[in-house]
C-alpha cells in the first residue's frame, strides 16, 4: 500500500470501523492521527496503540458537523506526513425527511460531505507532489437505494444521498488522479455490527469491511463493497451510466413530444 511509511489521518475513529482502521493502520507501523468528538476515548485507544505498535498517536477532538472543527481538520490533512486520509465520521439521522429537524439535516450534510471533501481538498496537492498516498472515503451500500422504499429500509433521504455524493466524489476523483500514484477508495459496506447500528447481531464485523478495504486498495480497487462476491455488479453500474448518458444530445426526446407518450 503506497501509504504504509506515513501517517493516518481517521476521523470518526473512536468507535467502530474507524477505531478497527486505526489498529491495523497502527499493526503495519502507521503513526496515527486520531479525530472524533470524545475525546477520552481517543485517548484511551492512543495509549493503547502506542504500547502494542510503538507508533505515534496524536490525538485530535473536533466535531466534524462544526466549520471551525471542519477547517482544523483539514488543515491537519494538508501536513507533509500525511500519507493516508480516512474519511470515516458519520452519523444516521434516519426519519421521514418532511418531520427531520432542519439543524440535523445540516450537521449531516457537513459531517459527510463538506468535512471529507474540504479534508480531500487539503490533503491530495501534498499526495500528489510526493507521488504516494492514499484517501479512503466511507460511504453506504445505501448510496444506491435510491429505488428502494423506506420499509423496511429506514427513511433516509438525506443520508443516502450524502453517501451516495461520496461515491460519486469519489470515482470521478479517482479519473482525475489516475495515471499518478495516489489512490482512491470509497468502501461502500451494508449492515455492520458497531454502535452506529446499535451493535445490531449477525451483521458483517468490523474487522472484515477494514480488511476488505485495505486490501482492495493495495489491489487499485475504486469501489470497494465488502460483502458483494459478483464484481460484475461494478461494471453492470457503469453500463447503466452510460446508458443514462445516451440523454445527452440537442433534440427533445420523442416521448416527451407527443402527449401521452410512454
Amino acid at each position: 500500500m503506497e501509504a504504509r511509511q506515513g501517517t493516518a489521518l481517521v476521523t470518526g475513529a473512536s468507535a467502530g470501523i474507524g477505531a478497527v482502521y486505526a489498529r491495523r493502520l497502527a499493526e503495519r507501523g502507521h503513526p496515527l492521527v486520531l479525530v472524533a468528538r470524545r475525546e477520552d476515548r481517543l485517548r484511551a485507544l492512543a495509549a493503547e496503540l502506542e504500547a502494542a505498535h510503538s507508533v505515534r498517536v496524536e490525538v485530535l477532538k473536533a466535531d466534524l458537523s462544526v466549520d471551525g472543527d471542519i477547517q482544523r481538520v483539514a488543515q491537519r490533512a494538508a501536513g507533509e506526513d500525511i500519507c493516508l486520509l480516512i474519511n470515516n465520521a458519520g452519523i444516521g439521522g434516519y426519519g421521514p425527511f418532511a418531520e427531520a429537524d432542519p439543524a440535523l439535516l445540516e450537521q449531516l450534510v457537513r459531517l459527510h460531505i463538506l468535512a471529507p471533501m474540504l479534508a480531500t481538498r487539503a490533503a491530495l496537492p501534498g499526495m500528489l507532489a510526493r507521488g504516494r498516498g492514499a484517501v479512503i472515503n466511507v460511504a453506504s451500500l445505501l448510496a444506491f437505494s435510491g429505488a428502494l422504499p423506506p420499509n423496511p429500509l429506514p427513511h433516509r433521504a438525506t443520508y443516502a444521498g450524502a453517501k451516495a455524493f461520496l461515491v460519486h466524489f469519489t470515482r470521478t476523483l479517482a479519473g482525475e488522479v489516475r495515471g499518478s500514484l495516489v489512490k482512491v477508495q470509497v468502501v461502500c459496506p451494508g449492515m455492520t455490527e458497531t454502535e452506529f447500528n446499535g451493535g445490531y447481531k449477525g451483521a458483517m464485523k468490523p474487522e472484515d469491511v477494514v480488511a476488505a478495504s485495505l486490501l482492495g486498495l493495495e489491489r487499485g480497487e475504486t469501489v470497494c463493497v465488502p460483502g458483494l462476491e459478483a464484481s460484475e455488479a461494478l461494471a453492470v453500474l457503469e453500463q447503466a451510466e452510460t446508458g443514462m448518458r445516451a440523454g445527452n444530445k440537442p433534440t427533445l426526446a420523442a416521448r416527451y413530444r407527443m402527449p401521452g407518450g410512454s
